[in-house]
């Protein structure tokens, strides 16, 4: 009779998976961390940094590019790259300031006032969705590298919207510049509206990312757009569905900015690509697509406002060089993701 046998296999891999699993985590509260450790120095370089003025101020500038940044996210996820966006939102901006300029000045009739502003916002969300339409079909029915149709774009974006301009400026009627004010000025339960909006855009993105046929099948193609054509996603329709979230993100930001200032110039929304592609990238979403999270991109945003903030405040370096300090993070970030897949 044979003695019995006892099991004494020892799982040699666990140690090894529970340091992989520890340093995902880790790795994944790098921004948060990162975030933090700018509001610390911050406040330790200039006291008015920790003030609730200074605060909604950086969150305010934050909206814009985050709202963009958001969109930006499902296009990187998905294996693609929007470099027309500031351009997009400076066309924006000067066609809806054409457009109710016109309505104002007899074209729109008995109109009154607001209807000319809805009017005119419609008009934006609806451009933003017919440019981010255009972007996805050039890409996946004209087999067109996003590179290559976005470069061509950004400068025939902006050219059209300084050839509208004659070279200047286009200015928004003062009645409906009065108007239409409040959309940025005005605070809700102590937060300006634009906060708000992106908070909104914010969440909604999440969901879509993480809750819908929709997210998962963005992450799928940027995993291996092969794959999944195999697996009978239809990656054209999923594609040309993330540039047209894009283009409305991007109006929806033009939205909130016209009434900042009430114009459009040929330098509005100048480098704002830059912006929204850095929050991305800082925020965790690989460059290389298949993986992403809007909270990242949240965060991403408002570091990289942080950092723009500190430089203002503290005059460490000139703030003409705040573009280089964010082209600097977009490096440091893609050489830290070289590795991953």
């Amino acid at each position: 009779m044979q003695p019995a046998r006892t099991d004494t296999t020892v799982s040699t891999g666990a140690p090894g998976a529970s340091i992989a699993r520890l340093g995902a985590r880790i790795k994944g509260f790098g921004p948060v961390l990162g975030l933090l450790a700018l509001c610390i120095a911050g406040t330790l370089l200039n006291g008015d940094f920790a003030t609730v003025d200074n605060l909604m101020n950086v969150l305010t500038r934050t909206a814009f590019i985050g709202i963009i940044a958001v969109g930006m996210t499902f296009v990187i996820i998905s294996g693609g790259i929007d470099l027309s966006v500031g351009s997009m939102a400076a066309l924006i901006a000067g066609c809806m300031i054409y457009f109710m300029n016109a309505l104002a000045q007899g074209a729109g009739g008995d109109l009154a006032p607001i209807t000319m502003l809805v009017l005119g916002i419609a008009m934006a969300l609806i451009l933003g969705a017919g440019f981010g339409l255009m972007h996805g079909l050039l890409i996946s029915k004209g087999n067109i590298e996003p590179f290559i149709v976005t470069l061509g774009t950004l400068g025939i974006f902006r050219a059209v919207l300084t050839y509208l301009a004659d070279g200047g400026a286009l200015t928004l009627d003062a009645t409906l510049s009065e108007l239409y004010s409040p959309v940025y000025y005005t605070s809700v339960l102590g937060a300006p509206i634009p906060i708000w909006i992106f908070l909104f855009v914010a969440a909604a993105g999440a969901i879509i990312l993480n809750r819908t046929t929709f997210g998962r099948h963005v992450q799928a193609i940027g995993s291996n757009e092969q794959v999944a054509r195999y697996a009978a996603i239809n990656v054209d329709k999923v594609k040309i569905a993330t540039y047209m979230l894009l283009g409305v993100c991007v109006g929806i930001a033009t939205v909130l900015y016209v009434p900042r200032l009430g114009s459009a110039t040929p330098t509005t929304g100048l480098l704002w690509e830059l912006e929204a592609i850095a929050a991305v990238v800082v925020g965790g979403t690989a460059l290389k697509g298949g993986e992403g999270r809007i909270v990242g991109t949240v965060i991403g945003a408002i570091l990289l406002s942080v950092i723009s903030n500190i430089l203002n405040l503290t005059s460490i370096i000139s703030v003409y060089l705040n573009a280089a300090v964010q082209g600097v993070v977009i490096i440091a970030v893609a050489f830290l993701q070289r590795g991953r897949k």
